[in-house]
């Protein structure tokens, strides 16, 4: 009898300090129930598709559930957490015979109402299916420690940052559950945490020293019969587990899981120094300096604005107004009001715009200034670029906007502008630009790092700042933690006598 796997996914990477919740109606936009699951994702570079491909591959019958995924926001609300467990707990139990799940969670969502999202739910089902064999799959910047996973058999995390390898991952975690239920045992599983809070832009997986332990990673699960996930965490979602951790799954046993974990916890706690200090970062001034001095040969400099945390801060986008740097595109600036100002006023209009910098004070601020629209409709499109390969994202009411020689898409929908996508979708090309404006971390670095003639990383005070001391954390402990602790603990998980 073919063994039959659930999947459910649930995911959201949270900013503790935007003060926009994530409301239910928001993951229920983007929520792909049922049947529609492989319909949509079969073929594509994510977690549900890699989990279809080896279902079919070996034989298993998949039984999906929902999926609903927004990326990087603010905190989910509680209502979100509790209809999505609720939705899940029951999938589960109506069915039918099922010899394993696959949970698709991010690590870093967060709410006012759970201490760990993600651990909520792990053991919400656990205590209702105390026998079914859980598979968890993780992003890389998850936070992540022994209790949240105390109810999962196995647990593996992206590899790569920017995530090209979302498919792969899904791959992993079903292989291991598929070997898990055909071979009658469980592997070992363990968590190691060096002590180690990191920015996301230090947490790119071709950096050095990161390449280097990851590589070591590889090697290991080359001469061993294991899977060990490095991951980089999330500073930014305020949790008692924020930060760098170690996972291992090991078929030799918890003792051999153990020991591989907290290998790779000391090589990154003796390199946290480095970690922290693997790019270097500018001040916008020193930004606007670097590109008087060294304009755009042929090839666009990139501007990564970092610090924005919901792609609508307008610190970089001003500086850019007051100067003449070239031809410059800013793709996918968040702003529903602005968006539906311009389709009111319609292609050809000239209208004084209030833009951007409306989430939080720290964003900037609105720039006050007039703009003709290019275009403007609804807008979506199917992921062409290597990170989340074939996935649909849906933009909504979209205007492409032209102040000077800025060009602004502006959205009504969050979305990654990673790749070639925000131009092309205009009959545009990232070439056709001088400076290209950029709100990504780490994703942007697979299609731009061959194609940019620089990039300039530039801290904002916005709510992403590059020094993570900078954050106002209420639920982890800083003491125990670098930067703030020269030489922190490792350990499996944290002391705050959370439950």
């Amino acid at each position: 009898m073919a063994p039959r796997i659930a999947f459910a996914g649930f995911n959201l990477e949270s900013v503790s300090s935007v003060p926009q919740r994530v409301e239910l109606s928001e993951f229920q936009r983007v929520c792909t129930r049922g049947a529609a699951i492989p319909a949509r994702f079969r073929g594509t570079n994510t977690v549900p598709g890699g989990c279809i491909a080896i279902c079919e591959d070996e034989g298993a019958e998949f039984v999906p559930l929902f999926h609903t995924l927004l990326g990087a926001l603010g905190p989910a609300s509680d209502e979100a957490v509790t209809h999505y467990r609720r939705e899940l707990l029951q999938g589960v139990a109506s069915a039918g015979r099922l010899d394993g799940i696959v949970l698709f969670l991010h690590g870093a969502c967060w709410t006012e109402g759970h201490a760990d999202v993600e651990r909520h739910i792990i053991d919400s089902l656990r205590a209702a299916q105390p026998d079914l064999p859980i598979a968890v799959a993780l992003d890389y910047h998850g936070n992540v420690d022994a209790r949240m996973l105390r109810g999962a058999d196995i647990a593996v995390a992206y590899r790569h940052s920017p995530h090209i390898d979302m498919g792969e991952t899904g791959q992993r975690a079903a292989s291991a559950l598929l070997r898990m239920i055909r071979e009658g045992r469980r592997p070992g599983l363990a968590v190691a945490r060096p002590g180690i809070v990191i920015p996301s832009i230090m947490s790119a997986t071709s950096l050095q020293p990161l390449a280097m332990v990851i590589a070591e990673a590889r090697a290991a699960e080359a001469g061993g019969d294991c899977d060990i996930s490095v991951m980089a965490g999330f500073s930014y979602a305020d949790a008692g587990n924020t930060g760098m951790s170690v996972i291992c799954l090991d078929w030799q046993g918890h003792e051999a899981a153990e020991g591989r974990a907290q290998h790779f916890a000391r090589r990154l706690h003796g390199l946290r120094r480095e970690l922290s200090e693997a790019v270097p970062v500018m001040t916008a001034d020193q930004a606007m300096a670097d590109l008087a001095k060294h304009p755009a040969t042929g090839r666009p400099v990139v501007l990564l604005e970092h610090a924005d945390r919901m792609n609508d801060s307008t610190h970089l986008l001003r500086a850019l107004l007051c100067r003449d740097v070239g031809k410059v595109m800013v793709p996918f600036l968040l702003d529903p009001e602005t968006a539906a100002q311009a389709h009111a006023a319609g292609a050809g209009a000239r209208i004084d715009v209030r833009l951007g910098g409306k989430s939080a004070p720290e964003t900037g601020g609105p720039v006050e200034t007039g703009a003709e629209v290019l275009w403007t409709g609804q807008k979506s499109f199917t992921v062409s670029g290597r990170y989340q390969q074939g996935s649909f994202v849906d933009l909504g009411l979209t205007a492409l906007l032209q102040i000077g020689r800025v060009r602004v898409s502006v959205v009504s929908h969050f979305a990654f502008a990673v790749d070639g996508d925000p131009f092309t979708i205009f009959d545009e090309q990232p070439q056709d630009y001088d400076v290209i404006l950029l709100r990504s971390k780490t994703h942007f670095r697979d299609f731009y790092e061959p194609l940019a003639e620089r990039i300039l990383v530039v801290d904002t005070p916005d709510l992403g700042p590059a020094d993570v001391r900078l954050i106002p954390y209420r639920r982890l402990d800083v003491t125990r933690a670098w930067p703030w602790c020269a030489s922190p603990e490792i350990t499996k998980e944290p002391e705050t006598g959370e439950v």
